[in-house]
C-alpha cells in the first residue's frame, strides 16, 4: 500500500516588522518567539519587547509588577482630574476592580499577557471606566486580546508615580467597613506569601527583601542593557560592585525590556544601611556608563559572566 504524502500547509509569513514564530524571541531570553512570549502566535496585539517605556516611573511600574509583593500608587487619567489606584496584586489577580464606592483599582499582576501589557492594562482601565460610570462594582477582567486601542500611557498623566510599599495586602480592604471571617482568613493567607519588602529613598526603583534564608537587593535600572552590562562589568573589575558588607552581585533579571541587577546580602543587613552605597554605587555607575574605552581582558571576563547571569521574566 503506497504511503501517503504528508504535505505541510505553509504558515503566513510575518510582516515587515513583527517576528515570525522561528525566530528569536526580542525579550532576549534565547528561545523561539513561539515558545516564548509568542506562545499566543497569532494574536492581534503585536509582541513589545518595552511596553511600558514613555510611561511615568517605568521602572518601579516593572518591578510592582515583576518583583514587589504589596504596593501601590495613584495615577490621574489624562483627560480630567479622576484618579486609579494602581496595585501591584488585586485578590484572585483580577486585572482591575470597580469599588463599591466608584474608586477603579488596576492590577498589575495578572494572569493573562497578549503581547503588550500596556494595551492590555488600557483596555482594562476603559472597560473599569465604563462599569464604573453604570454604577455597578466588581471584578473587570479580560478574557481575550483587546487588539489596537489606547494603552496606559495614553489614559494616564506624565507625573512621576508616588509609590507606597505595604507589609501586606491589608489594602485589599482598605475601604470596606466591616470585615467578615472569610475576608480575614483570605487575607491572612494572601499575606504569608509576602515578603518584607522596602524601596531605597535614595534611587530610583531599588528594592530591599526578605526571602527568610537570605535578603536581596533588586533594582530595576533604565539604561539599555548593553550599555549597562558593559558599565556594571568595569565595576566589578575594579571592585566597586559591592553595596552593603559581604553583599555581592549575583546576577540580573531582564523584564519589559529592561534590566534589574540583584545582589545577594548577609542576613540581617536590613534596608537603612543600604542608602548611603546605593547612592554612590548610582554615581559611580554613571561614570562607568560614559567611559568609552575598549574593555580589558578582565572587564570582557566580568561581562561575559554577568549575561550569562540573566533570568528573563517576562
Amino acid at each position: 500500500m503506497a504511503k501517503k504524502s504528508r504535505t505541510k500547509t505553509p504558515s503566513a509569513a510575518p510582516q515587515e516588522g513583527e517576528v515570525g514564530p522561528r525566530q528569536p524571541c526580542p525579550c532576549g531570553s534565547g528561545k523561539r518567539y513561539k515558545a516564548c512570549h509568542g506562545a499566543s502566535w497569532g494574536a492581534t496585539t503585536p509582541y513589545v519587547a518595552r511596553p511600558f517605556e514613555g510611561m511615568p516611573s517605568e521602572c518601579d511600574v516593572i518591578a510592582m509588577r515583576e518583583l514587589v509583593p504589596a504596593a501601590t500608587a495613584p495615577v490621574t487619567l489624562a483627560d480630567s482630574d479622576r484618579v486609579v489606584r494602581l496595585c501591584s496584586l488585586l485578590p484572585m489577580a483580577a486585572p482591575a476592580m470597580v469599588r463599591d464606592s466608584g474608586e477603579i483599582w488596576l492590577g498589575l499582576q495578572v494572569q493573562h499577557n497578549y503581547g503588550d501589557p500596556a494595551r492590555d492594562l488600557g483596555a482594562v482601565l476603559e472597560a473599569a471606566l465604563a462599569q464604573a460610570d453604570e454604577g455597578r462594582s466588581g471584578i473587570v477582567g479580560l478574557q481575550t486580546d483587546p487588539g489596537p486601542g489606547a494603552r496606559l500611557q495614553d489614559l494616564i498623566t506624565d507625573e512621576s508615580l508616588e509609590i507606597t510599599v505595604h507589609d501586606g495586602f491589608g489594602y485589599w480592604l482598605d475601604d470596606v467597613a466591616e470585615r467578615d471571617a472569610a475576608m480575614e482568613a483570605a487575607l491572612e493567607q494572601a499575606n504569608g506569601a509576602a515578603n518584607p519588602t522596602v524601596r531605597l529613598e535614595g534611587v530610583t526603583a531599588a528594592y530591599w527583601t526578605n526571602v527568610g534564608t537570605k535578603e536581596h537587593l533588586r533594582w530595576v535600572m533604565p539604561h539599555e542593557e548593553e550599555r549597562l552590562l558593559t558599565a556594571l562589568a568595569r565595576l566589578h573589575a575594579a571592585g566597586k560592585d559591592s553595596i552593603a558588607e559581604g553583599s555581592r552581585l549575583v546576577g540580573m533579571f531582564r523584564a519589559h525590556g529592561r534590566l534589574a541587577p540583584v545582589w545577594d546580602l548577609p542576613i540581617g543587613t536590613g534596608a537603612e544601611v543600604l542608602e548611603g552605597p546605593v547612592t554612590q554605587f548610582a554615581a559611580d555607575l554613571e561614570q562607568a556608563l560614559e567611559d568609552s574605552s575598549d574593555l580589558t581582558s578582565e572587564q570582557r571576563s566580568a561581562r561575559a559572566g554577568l549575561a550569562n547571569r540573566q533570568v528573563t521574566i517576562r
